[in-house]
């Protein structure tokens, strides 16, 4: 048995089909989600990259340090199971992560480096990062796990030019040709046909990616090795689009645009296929679920992820009611099946999953769910640092339903 885990650095979950999105193009996508179990309410527990991979290689909360024991880390964990692994990458910090010197084999590929648009699908970046990965899948052989990180939907947008006029409306201004990749704070009396181009070059690279994923899907299909291999795809954190006054990685300010990810599961057996949860889960769960699909024993000391596998078989509903979300140089925030707040100096409250993209602030209304989601985000600050999630105090019914 065989895993592939394909995390896309920067890709927005509301632009994607399965989640809602219905003005971009993305038919692999869809097909995926038809041949998955999708989890629609998969936050990232941490924007930052180094603190991503600590979550999903060694299972713990982002906020927390390296587990200093050795069994953590999941490609040694697996390397010592005689499982093979992986890392195929573009971007160097995750290639530079100190837990990479675990794989057995490292690809490290060019970062992107064009400056407008590609002529052609075949000239993009992310379409030659997609090739590298099926060249490689063409001689793998198994057990083995192949980690894919791509950076390139925040770090490059050459999608062809045509792919942008397909969601440039009669009267629209042209689209813009450059493959630069926006990062600015929005002034109060910003130009909207320039964020209207930014979202057209973002839609753009979004369809690319699908065509890209489809190639993938393909080849797994006709290859002998793809009947035996589970596919995770999601997003390591997603982009900024003017929601709150910010494009691209201006800052870490903990909104939907930026924690919430897309996650979908793909089983060879079609385990959970067409199915959704809308558990509260993280990537940190990967980690546990991989140990899971291979039997595995967790050897290693308790962590905070928790395998995916009994929501996806219909055991259970949910693994957990709350998270904490952090960001080293912003802010936290606290998330339960209800509500989400920023631990702001003024905490600022939304209503979930109904407020979506957080537009309506109901702090003022709603004093006592502050008061409430304060001490349980204080609870779970001090369990997370001394390693006793265990002790977590009951959420009251309010925090889990919104009603008293």
């Amino acid at each position: 048995m065989n895993a592939i885990c394909l995390a896309i650095d920067r890709w927005h979950v509301g632009h994607v089909g399965a989640y809602g999105n219905a003005w971009i193009e993305t038919p692999s996508l869809d097909s995926l989600a038809c041949e998955s179990f999708t989890f629609d309410q998969a936050l990232v527990g941490c924007p930052g990259t180094e603190e991503f991979y600590r979550s999903v290689w060694q299972g713990r909360h982002p906020l927390l340090g390296d587990s200093p024991a050795r069994a953590a880390n999941l490609p040694r964990r697996l390397t010592e199971a005689s499982i093979a692994t992986t890392l195929l990458t573009d971007e160097s910090v995750v290639a530079g992560n100190p837990m990479a010197e675990a794989f057995d084999e490292l690809i490290e590929l060019d970062p992107p480096e064009r400056i407008a648009a590609a002529d052609q699908l075949s000239s993009t970046h992310l379409a030659g990062c997609f090739a590298q990965i099926i060249d490689w899948l063409a001689s793998a052989r198994g057990p083995f796990l192949l980690w894919v990180h791509l950076s390139s939907m925040g770090a490059c947008w050459d999608a062809p030019y045509e792919f942008r006029r397909r969601y440039a409306e009669p009267g629209d201004p042209a689209p813009p040709r450059s493959a630069e990749v926006p990062r600015m704070t929005l002034p109060d009396d910003f130009d909207p046909d320039v964020l209207l181009g930014i979202t057209q070059s973002y839609a753009a690279q979004v369809s690319l990616l699908d065509v890209c994923l489809g190639a993938l899907l393909e080849s797994l299909q006709e290859m002998p090795l793809g009947r035996e291999t589970f596919l995770a795809v999601l997003s390591a954190r997603g982009f900024p689009l003017g929601e709150h006054g910010r494009v691209g990685a201006c800052d870490e300010a903990l909104h939907a645009e930026l924690v919430h990810l897309p996650m979908m599961l793909r089983f060879p057996d079609r385990l959970g296929a067409a199915g959704r949860s809308q558990a509260l889960v993280t990537p940190a769960d990967l980690r546990p679920t991989l140990l899971d699909w291979w039997s595995l024993e967790h050897t290693e000391p308790a962590t905070f992820g928790a395998s995916l596998m009994p929501i996806v078989r219909g055991e259970v509903e949910t693994i957990r009611d709350r998270l904490l979300l952090g960001s080293p140089s912003f802010e936290t925030a606290i998330r339960t099946p209800a509500w989400y707040m920023q631990l702001l100096e003024a905490p600022r409250l939304y209503v979930k999953p109904d407020d979506r993209w957080e537009v309506n602030d109901v702090a003022d209304r709603c004093p006592e769910v502050v008061e409430e989601l304060q001490e349980v985000a204080d609870d779970f600050q001090s369990c997370l640092e001394s390693d006793q999630l265990n002790r977590l105090v009951p959420l009251g019914e309010i925090l889990h339903s919104g009603v008293a």
